[in-house]
């Protein structure tokens, strides 16, 4: 038996870092068993789109066993994992089970997080799974229902009242895509409410929007919003979010929406390999993406935080963990034929993204910026390209093309629990 075919190697998460890696592994005959809590990859940059309505779950998800199924050197199993036995090498599970490894890639992701305020969290759920984008739908469409039935002025205001807590990409997307929901979606469907007084509120405690793109993106992207009827509160924080509503300087607002999109937290694999750690809980890699002290762990995606674009931190998005799960992969494949030497990781940055509603976008490439309709367009084609299969290119493509045409979207499904309001 060759070295190659005797090595083991587990990755723990099916996201964006974890397929890379398992797909850059692709001939080189080690034995690859991926482990991840959901069986689905998710294509996590249009998650905002099945929480707003516009499309389905399975137009953004795949499943890991289908993805991986002529590959039969990939082992998929459903699980959790619970820490790491790195004298033993070995994966603990919760169910008890143990993975052995010889090269491990950690590619565990992130959650939200509340800055110290976890109790906002049934209040303000955050947008990271499918669960979480199918909740925070039944939200969104549960409240249309309920102010339909509402005699009360002021608890019909607060159903129509939707805040976003953070003002980045995320924040920014379901602002827009709300706002046109309310605007053009719905009213013609309701008869006792005008949902075009709807009122979606965008707080960002920063002194702008989307923080990560220039300024005059961002301004742009400030009054994009504002002229579809989002307002946006800058310079100042949330300090309370309850089933009444939220608290943000001195003024107290009653809404029965709010949604987070301020801020994330690492999974706990900092703490399972006794790592030093970054305030989000991501663990300061070596330059080659490993595990301090550990050269057979690599740690990628959102578990991670290296200064490897020029110096600065590399940023937690698709692109980046994609690059950094190739990168592992290729070390595996050169230390597997002999080549230890170091192998520094170098982030190489495509550009930012971000779309306001269904006719506008900024991007800056770096040395290009583009904002509006034609940027909305290239928004549009670089998500289609990057989806997996062309049954879901076609697909969200089509779903696109409809509600451009006709305002009207196809996902307004309430699940997950009583489709009607409850009774007061």
């Amino acid at each position: 038996m060759n070295a190659a075919s005797a090595h083991r190697v587990v990755i723990v998460g099916g996201g964006f870092g974890g397929l890379a890696a398992a797909q850059g592994l692709k001939g080189t005959g080690v034995s690859i068993t991926i482990v991840d809590q959901r069986n689905h990859h998710l294509f996590q940059p249009l998650l905002y789109q099945v929480g707003t309505a516009t499309l389905a779950t399975s137009e953004i998800a795949w499943p890991i066993r289908q993805l991986f199924r002529k590959r039969k050197d990939i082992t998929t199993l459903l699980g959790t994992a619970a820490g790491v036995d790195a004298e033993a090498r070995e994966v603990l599970l919760e169910d008890g089970g143990r993975l052995g490894y010889d090269t491990l890639v950690l590619a565990t992701g992130a959650r939200h997080a509340y800055f110290g305020h976890d109790e906002w969290e049934p209040y303000a759920p955050a947008l990271k799974t499918l669960e979480d984008a199918t909740s925070i739908r039944r939200r969104i469409l549960l409240s249309f229902e309920h102010a339909e039935r509402e005699s009360d002025d002021a608890l019909r205001r607060a159903w129509l009242t939707f805040v976003i807590v953070g003002g980045g990409a995320t924040g920014v997307e379901l602002a827009g895509a709300i706002a046109e929901l309310a605007r053009v979606t719905l009213p013609d469907e309701f008869r006792h409410i005008d949902t075009r007084k709807s009122r979606v509120l965008l707080i960002e405690a920063g002194p702008r929007i989307l923080p990560t793109f220039t300024a005059d993106l961002s301004a742009y992207a400030h009054a994009a919003l504002e002229k579809l009827g989002v307002e946006i509160q800058l310079g100042i924080p949330v300090s309370e979010c309850s089933a009444e509503g939220v608290v943000f300087g001195e003024q107290r607002l009653a809404a029965k929406v709010i949604l987070w999109a301020a801020g994330v937290r690492a999974s706990p694999a900092a703490a399972w390999l006794g790592a030093p750690a970054d305030g989000a809980g991501r663990i300061k890699v070596a330059a080659d993406l490993t595990a301090p002290g550990r050269p057979e762990i690599f740690v990628v995606g959102d578990t991670a935080t290296i200064d490897a674009w020029h110096g600065k931190p590399v940023p937690g998005i698709a692109p980046a963990a994609k690059q950094q799960g190739m990168h592992a992969a290729d070390t595996i494949k050169r230390r597997l034929a002999g080549d230890d030497s170091p192998r520094p990781f170098r982030y190489r940055h495509a550009g930012n993204l971000a779309t306001i509603g269904k006719r506008a976008a900024v991007i800056d490439f770096g040395w290009l910026k583009v904002r509006g309709y034609i940027a909305w367009w290239i928004w549009g084609l670089a998500h289609i390209y990057f989806l997996i299969g062309v049954r879901n290119r076609l697909a969200v493509a089509l779903s696109w093309l409809w509600i451009y045409l006709t305002g009207t979207r196809g996902a307004c499904l309430i699940t997950q629990g009583p489709q009607r309001p409850e009774p007061r």
